[in-house]
């Protein structure tokens, strides 16, 4: 038999949440609120930085395998690179591209011999080594009325408009219609898309080894190799963005060359053009575009320029850091740490919120369960810093010359974090 209550029960207010106060803006931060776009929402405010270590403005330590989005290939505030600098600096900084520099010379002869026979623009980013090849590619096309490019969906391959219309990622394009006209996005690994989508004004396919921004999403050597077929059937060039994923940081070259070690066929793949930029000047500004025979003499005098690319500084730089790969080995070091990193990744994904682990060397993605922005903000707490990426997957960039106890290190912090 129910109990009634002797006296009616009044509800109680709803408690009031706390309210979280902000916590102050520094000096910096303040300079950045005031006068710099917010193109980008920003986290740690970093002082200085010694190998694979930084340190923020309050004096705490983190390990970095963000590398800066695959920039630092030889980790922060390396001698060679600080001595390439200062002795360019003392002799010649920048004259423009209306003269010879030796330097410029000795890097495209190093990169050529690296790649294949062919020829190098030097330019400096990512995205304008993109847009290089793109324009590479309308050239080419031009007297037969071809300039339409084929790329994949959760590709990236830059911001400036060329390349922004090329990414197959709608989020990034939003508020800037009309995009350039010409190109059409189908799905990464799939060759009958690629072939349905080939029309009369087709005049290239554009494609990454391994889809840094897009999830770490590698390419399969069928794939590939049917790419090459593909684009030699019908005239096609086939574009290489190896910006994120090329540069050693596979543990090869550029990362066809590890997708397809031992595969039949794969030692001859070569793509028409390669765009280079991130890893090749450790943190200064440098892109290039490899461009193989027959086409390297297809952009001639007036057809494309730059004031900046290729300038003695950079190719200083990009010149020691050759050398100290070469010299160290850091090619091997970084195909022995990333499979390292696999494998303990591997091992954790029974028992952490570790959905997928994908990539080589020094381009590892970690499918999580959580926003992946929460999980490199934990991460980061803890003194680890990772980069995320588009589709659940937080990436690990680390430099060329990261060690196997630093490795050893992230994947404690991963354990204990997660």
């Amino acid at each position: 038999m129910p109990v009634e209550s002797p006296l009616p029960l009044k509800s109680s207010p709803a408690p009031k949440p706390a309210t979280a106060e902000a916590p102050a803006r520094t000096g910096i931060q303040s300079l950045y609120d005031q006068y710099v776009v917010p193109t980008v929402n920003r986290g740690l405010t970093l002082t200085h930085g010694k190998g694979r270590q930084v340190w923020d403005d309050q004096g705490r330590k983190y390990l970095d395998l963000g590398g800066g989005i695959a920039v630092s290939s030889l980790g922060h505030a390396h001698p060679a690179i600080r001595e390439a600098l200062a002795r360019q600096a003392d002799v010649l900084v920048h004259t423009c591209n209306l003269y010879y520099t030796e330097g410029q010379g000795r890097l495209a002869q190093r990169i050529v011999g690296l790649t294949g026979p062919g020829k190098v623009f030097f330019c400096n980013s990512g995205a304008e080594a993109n847009e290089g090849m793109i324009k590479l590619a309308r050239k080419f096309g031009h007297e037969t009325g071809r300039y339409e490019i084929i790329t994949t969906l959760n590709s990236f391959h830059g911001r400036t408009m060329a390349t922004l219309t090329a990414t197959g990622q709608d989020k990034i394009k939003q508020g800037f219609a009309p995009l350039l006209p010409g190109f059409t996005h189908v799905p990464f690994n799939d060759l009958a898309a690629v072939e349905a989508a080939i029309t009369p004004k087709t005049v290239a396919v554009q494609i990454e080894g391994i889809q840094g921004e897009g999830g770490v999403n590698v390419a399969t050597p069928d794939y590939l190799l049917g790419l090459r077929e593909l684009t030699k059937k019908h005239n096609l060039l086939l574009l290489w963005d190896g910006v994120q994923c090329g540069y050693f940081r596979t543990g090869r070259w550029q990362s066809y060359q590890r997708i397809l070690e031992g595969v039949p066929g794969g030692k001859d793949f070569a793509p028409d053009a390669i765009a280079m930029a991130k890893s090749l000047g450790g943190g200064f500004p440098i892109g290039a575009i490899w461009i193989r025979e027959p086409y390297q003499n297809v952009l001639g005098p007036g057809s494309h320029a730059t004031t900046f690319g290729g300038s003695p500084l950079a190719c200083a730089v990009a010149l020691a850091i050759l050398d100290v790969v070469e010299r160290e080995k850091l090619a091997d070091n970084i195909y022995a740490r990333g499979e390292q990193l696999r494998q303990g990744l591997h091992k954790l994904a029974a028992q952490h919120s570790i959905k997928e682990v994908r990539g080589y060397g020094g381009l590892i993605g970690m499918v999580v369960a959580e926003e992946p922005g929460v999980v490199v903000a934990k991460l980061t707490k803890a003194g680890l810093i990772l980069i995320p990426a588009a589709n659940g997957v937080v990436r690990f960039l680390p430099p060329l010359n990261v060690t196997a106890e630093e490795i050893a290190e992230a994947l404690r912090i991963v354990e204990e974090t997660l």
